[in-house]
């Protein structure tokens, strides 16, 4: 199993600036064993409008349980856990979806309720065209409303 290397760069200060007052869109890639993520989701959107953001649109992503075919690269439960793809989390379809909306709705950020490498922070952010932000950084501004 691959180590995922998660950010420990401090997101620029003006993360709650980003989504006061703002347009944002939510994006979450979960595990098919976990039940509870549209409550997840509730309350990241919860966290943004604590900020002053509005969320416009959810997008999830589930990663299921697949049939591994003999000979074939193990699937299913053995990788439910990991992301699609170590540059951007969810799969190109999904991620060109949010673009799509990003342009749509003129989303100020996007709000993934998973941690983000600096990488997929990086190229995820080139793609939709807007910041791309995780739940972990809106906890940091929450936590030190100095920061805002």
């Amino acid at each position: 199993m691959s180590e995922h290397r998660r950010s420990n760069v401090e997101p620029a200060p003006h993360v709650a600036t980003l989504v006061a007052d703002s347009d944002v869109l939510i994006a979450g890639l979960f595990s098919a064993k976990r039940k509870n993520h549209s409550d997840l989701m509730d309350d990241l959107a919860e966290e943004i409008s604590n900020l002053g953001g509005r969320v416009v649109r959810r997008f999830v992503q589930r990663r299921g349980i697949s049939g591994g075919k003999k000979g074939q690269a193990p699937g299913g439960r053995a990788n439910m856990d990991q992301p699609y793809s170590a540059r951007t989390l969810m799969s190109t379809g999904k991620v060109r979806e949010i673009a799509e909306a990003c342009t749509e709705t003129q989303a100020t950020a996007v709000v993934f309720f998973n941690d983000l490498t600096d990488r997929q922070r990086t190229v995820l952010t080139e793609i939709l065209g807007c910041p791309a932000l995780s739940r972990s950084d809106l906890q940091r501004s929450l936590d030190h409303p100095s920061a805002r």
